[in-house]
C-alpha cells in the first residue's frame, strides 16, 4: 500500500469547502478523547511504555433524526489491517433499548448487526456474546456491562483491542466517563486471557492502536493520539486513530503534527496524510480555540493543500488538547488561505456505507 498518498495535486485549485461539516454519508458526518495517562502498555510493535495524562475531546458520539428516529452512533470496530477505528452507524432504537448497550451488541463478531457493518469491518468480541445487563449512573457518569460467558471465548492477542474498543465507544457517549465489567453477575477485577487490570474504570487513558516511535525512550515517553487513513475493500478512505509514544516534550500539540508529518511507522499498512515539505511553525492553543501555522515553501497560490491533511490535522490536534479547545484555525505560510475561519472537530468519523 502506498503509505503516502496524499502528494500535492497541482490541478486542485478553488476553495476548500471541508466536508467534516457536512451530514450524511462520508468520511464525516454532521457534527466528533478523554485522558491519556497509566497503566503500562504493550505497543503494537511488542514494546512496553507509560501513558501520561494527555487531554480530553467534545466528542458526543450519538444523535437522533427527530423526524426519522434514526439514532446515529460512533462504534470502534477492526478494519482488515487488525486496526480499531470509529465508524459512525445509524439505526433505530427500540422502547427499552439504551444508546450504549446498543452499541456493544453492534460490535460482536457475527452478531445480529453484522450485515449493518460497512464493508471490511468486524466486530472484537467473540462470537456468541451478549449483554445480560447495561446500566448507567447519571451521578457518576459509569457506565456497567455484565457480559455473558462467551465474553471470555477471545485470542489473548486480541485482549487490548477488546478493552480499546469498549473504553473509545462508550466514553464517546454523552454521559460516560468510565466503564466497569462484570461477567455474569461478578466483576471483573482483569481481563482473563492476559489479566488486563480492571482495578479502576475503564477511559480513553488505554490509548488505541498502541504504538512506539523509533528509539523512544520509554521511561521518558508521552502519548499523542494521531489520525492517519486508510481505505476500505471498496476504496472508500476513512480514518484510523493511532495513540503513538514520543519522547516527552513541553509541546505536545506541535509534537502530535510532526508526528503527523513523519507519517505512519515503518510496518503500518496505514496511509500518511501530510507531505514531508510541509513545517509546523507553531500550534498555539488560546481559549476554545487551537491556531496551527503552517510553512510550505512550494505551496503555489491558487492550489490546494489536500483536505485529508487538514482533516487530520483537526482530529489529531482536538484530539490531543484541553477539553476547551473545541475549534481549530490553520495558516499556512502565515496566510489564511486554507480555513477562511476556524472550523469545530466533528461530532461523527467515518460515515462509511454499509
Amino acid at each position: 500500500m502506498n503509505r503516502n498518498r496524499w502528494i500535492r495535486r497541482a490541478a486542485w485549485t478553488g476553495v476548500i469547502a471541508l466536508p467534516l461539516l457536512t451530514a450524511g454519508c462520508g468520511i464525516f458526518s454532521q457534527n466528533t478523547a478523554q485522558e491519556i495517562d497509566p497503566p503500562p502498555v504493550e505497543t503494537q510493535n511488542g514494546t512496553t511504555g507509560s501513558l501520561q495524562q494527555n487531554g480530553t475531546s467534545s466528542e458526543t458520539g450519538a444523535s437522533i433524526d427527530l423526524q426519522t428516529g434514526e439514532t446515529q452512533m460512533t462504534v470502534y470496530l477492526l478494519d482488515s489491517h487488525g486496526y480499531l477505528a470509529p465508524v459512525t452507524l445509524r439505526t433505530t432504537l427500540g422502547d427499552q433499548e439504551q444508546l450504549g448497550q446498543k452499541a456493544l451488541e453492534m460490535m460482536t463478531d457475527g452478531g445480529a448487526y453484522a450485515d449493518q457493518l460497512p464493508s471490511g469491518f468486524t466486530g472484537v468480541f467473540p462470537k456468541g456474546t451478549s449483554v445480560i445487563k447495561y446500566t448507567e449512573s447519571k451521578d457518576t457518569k459509569l457506565a456497567t456491562i455484565d457480559f455473558s460467558q462467551a465474553f471470555t471465548d477471545y485470542n489473548a492477542g486480541d485482549e487490548r483491542k477488546i478493552v480499546e474498543a469498549i473504553a473509545w465507544t462508550l466514553t464517546g457517549l454523552p454521559d460516560v466517563s468510565g466503564v466497569e465489567l462484570m461477567l455474569e453477575g461478578t466483576k471483573l477485577t482483569e481481563m482473563p486471557e492476559r489479566a488486563y487490570p480492571l482495578d479502576r474504570p475503564l477511559d480513553r487513558s488505554v490509548g488505541i492502536n498502541l504504538e512506539a516511535a523509533d528509539g523512544v525512550d520509554y521511561g521518558q515517553s508521552v502519548p499523542v493520539t494521531l489520525y492517519f487513513s486508510s481505505e476500505t475493500p471498496d476504496g472508500d478512505m476513512y480514518y484510523v486513530p493511532v495513540t503513538r509514544l514520543i519522547n516527552r516534550t513541553d509541546d505536545l500539540l506541535k509534537a502530535s503534527i510532526d508526528q503527523l508529518i513523519a507519517g505512519p511507522l515503518g510496518q503500518s499498512q496505514l496511509i500518511g496524510v501530510m507531505t514531508p515539505d510541509v513545517q509546523v511553525k507553531s500550534v498555539v492553543p488560546t481559549d476554545n480555540m487551537i491556531t496551527v501555522n503552517l510553512q510550505d515553501e512550494s505551496f503555489m497560490e491558487g492550489t490546494l493543500e489536500p483536505d485529508e491533511m487538514l482533516q487530520a490535522i483537526i482530529l489529531s490536534v482536538t484530539e490531543n488538547a484541553n477539553a476547551s479547545a473545541s475549534k481549530v484555525q490553520i495558516t499556512l505560510n502565515g496566510e489564511t488561505n486554507l480555513l477562511t475561519e476556524p472550523v469545530t472537530r466533528p461530532s461523527f468519523v467515518n460515515a462509511l456505507k454499509s
